[in-house]
């Protein structure tokens, strides 16, 4: 039977590929705190990633949109620290992977990740199926894991919810002419900031329809749950476990 993805922060496999990295937290990656923020998070995941594909050789490497992420943040990482990123493979299915990031900074500052991702036809936008290349690169490390693509946050908000308005900038446009996954974050960033709560805790991210710069959206607020809606349809759920 297929796991649930992205639910759990499993440890890597004693054989298979890893890849690591390392990246410096600068000013415009932390909150007036100097802490790092969710967003920048978000963007070392997606650099970390694309890297890996690209080093590995992998057919279509920059081909794959992220479709649910969770992020648990045990130390805050600081400005200034230097950040080790490993990342690796903790299963697959048809057309999708589940890939864990770990992020150990220099003072202690640690934060662990695991993500979805959709492998994606650049022309078409549609789903791929994963070819022989992606398990002779990722299967050793994948185990024969096998996840499903089932989401598992509640898609429709609470009615007793608190609405703000919300919209994005022409600035988080990617070259897909799409909100960029990291922009997500900086709503979740927001309602954490405004929260006053420590920087601590577990945090789920799910990416249920592509937004544009120009959309007016509303943001849905109930206790720690998080919901960015167009109209009916909701774009972007998450939900904030503070420790």
């Amino acid at each position: 039977m297929s796991e649930r993805p992205a639910t759990e922060l499993l440890p890597p496999s004693a054989t298979g590929r890893r890849f690591s990295g390392e990246r410096t937290v600068r000013l415009g990656d932390v909150d007036p705190a100097g802490e790092l923020r969710l967003d920048a998070v978000a963007r070392y995941l997606q650099d970390i990633a694309s890297d890996d594909a690209l080093d590995a050789a992998l057919p279509n490497a920059l081909g794959w949109v992220v479709r649910r992420t969770m992020i648990r943040i045990d130390t805050p990482i600081a400005m200034g620290e230097r950040v080790r990123l490993s990342t690796f493979c903790t299963g697959s299915g048809r057309s999708w992977a589940e890939r864990r990031t770990s992020l150990a900074g220099a003072s202690g500052g640690s934060i662990e990740a695991v993500s979805l991702w959709v492998q994606v036809d650049m022309a078409t936008g549609r789903p791929a199926r994963l070819g022989d290349e992606f398990h002779a690169i990722y299967g050793e490390a994948a185990a024969e894991r096998v996840v499903s693509s089932k989401l598992s946050l509640p898609s429709q908000p609470e009615d007793s919810g608190v609405v703000q308005p919300w919209r994005f900038r022409r600035a988080d446009l990617d070259q897909f002419d799409h909100v960029n996954n990291a922009a997500h974050w900086a709503v979740v960033e927001q309602v954490i900031q405004r929260s006053g709560v420590a920087r601590r805790g577990i945090v789920e991210l799910e990416y249920l329809t592509p937004a544009d710069a120009d959309d007016e959206l509303a943001l849905i607020t109930a206790g720690g749950d998080i919901w960015l809606r167009r109209g009916d349809a909701t774009v972007t759920v998450a939900r904030w476990s503070p420790a």
